[in-house]
């Protein structure tokens, strides 16, 4: 199961044009190779099923280390703190945050986008009264950023990844008109953008920095790696069933299924997670009615399909939460090699998946399963439980 990419939990995002669909799905829009986010794409660019994010990412992670660099959020905020002083703003002021690298390609992204952005406006938005008023707590969020354990959130991400792939990604704090966080350039040089938010804390950001390390990682990993289908209605169900990698990312940020996905959040998100989890026994049969309706042609325009496969990202549906399920049930059953051994084969995860919910059932559990009419019309091979299982932790 491979290729995707998603979002930055944490904001309300929706499409049309969202890559942040509703939430925290990541919609590629090619070809400019990036995620969508609210307000959609370019004219001329075509929305795509989420596999088909793994194709732009590959050769996107180059050998290297995830950085952080702030030096648009540093440069506009000592214009915000001298404007808050009462102090004249100078042109080297200016100067210092249009040409620096954070603005350079944040530029370039939302023009890419077809979308308005010019220094000017720039200018205004940044000297409003009610921007200025919000530096102090800015200062306190970047500060505690810039503390970021980069290297803990790419071990997090690494646990759960082949062996081989590459993570490497430049992350940049903005401080920018649109509450919108995104992944950038993902084809030549990884960009994450998080805009600047005091209600994200440093422990939230370094979670969602190993959730999409992890898309990125295994992009590299699969890059390559295709699907054999025999049909074309088989293959792209088989496309939109990769977005379970949604699933397999919120696992690795919150490094295994006995943690909670949002132990480091709010106390509202763990509650709107606990409540959209408890739905995967309903929303399972409704993702293999999709499946189904696109397999045997119900659901046969590109528009169709797609519009039915984004109603099930939302802030995190069914596809991180039943994905989620299945990556965890999994690691409960036979372990975390087992899981990550099948990250790059969709069919895998279906298989693996059913042979853990069969033995976990056998010892009193009911988990919801995938009908043996889907199964057949994917071809997916049986799988069988080895030997020995792995203790079976509690669930979060």
């Amino acid at each position: 199961m491979y290729k995707i990419a998603r979002w930055v939990r944490g904001s309300a995002k929706v499409w049309p044009a969202a890559a942040f669909c509703a939430g925290a799905a990541v919609i590629l829009c090619l070809p400019s190779g990036e995620r969508a986010s609210p307000g959609g794409c370019r004219a001329g660019t075509v929305c795509a099923p989420p596999a088909v994010h793994a194709q732009a990412l590959a050769g996107a992670s180059q050998e290297g280390e995830t950085r952080i660099v702030t030096d648009e959020a540093d440069a506009a905020l000592a214009i915000l703190e001298r404007s808050r002083a009462g102090n004249p703003v100078t042109a080297r002021d200016w100067t210092r945050l249009f040409t620096s690298e954070g603005y350079q390609r944040l530029k370039q992204r939302e023009e890419s986008m077809g979308r308005a952005f010019s220094d000017s406006a720039f200018r205004t938005f940044l000297l409003a009264d009610s921007v200025v008023a919000k530096a102090p707590r800015l200062r306190e969020t970047l500060e505690s950023w810039r503390a970021t354990d980069l290297e803990g959130a790419a071990r997090l991400a690494r646990a759960y990844l082949p062996a081989g792939s590459r993570l490497a990604a430049a992350l940049y704090p903005v401080i920018k008109p649109l509450p919108n966080s995104f992944v950038f350039e993902a084809k030549s040089r990884p960009a994450i953008f998080m805009y600047v938010d005091p209600e994200v804390s440093r422990v939230r950001l370094e979670n969602t920095l190993a959730h999409e390390l992890h898309h990125i990682g295994l992009a590299s990993a699969c890059a390559g790696a295709e699907e054999e289908a025999s049909s074309e209605a088989v293959r792209t169900a088989l496309l939109w069933a990769s977005a379970f990698s949604e699933g397999v990312a919120v696992l690795a940020a919150a490094g295994g299924p006995e943690v909670h996905p949002h132990a480091v959040g709010t106390a509202q998100e763990r509650e709107r997670w606990d409540r959209d989890a408890g739905r995967v026994p309903e929303d399972l049969p409704r993702l293999e009615a999709f499946l189904l309706d696109v397999v045997d042609g119900r659901l046969a325009s590109p528009d169709s399909v797609r519009a039915m496969g984004m109603s099930f990202f939302g802030y995190q549906g069914p596809w991180y939460t039943v994905g989620w399920t299945m990556a965890a049930t999994i690691e409960r059953a036979f372990g975390r090699e087992r899981l990550v051994a099948g990250l790059c084969d969709t069919r895998r995860l279906f298989a693996d998946y059913d042979a853990a919910a069969r033995l976990i059932d056998a010892s009193g559990e009911t988990l919801p399963r995938w009908s043996p009419e889907l199964l057949a019309k994917l071809a997916i091979p049986p799988a069988t439980a080895p030997d020995s299982a792995a203790p079976a932790p509690s669930s979060p």
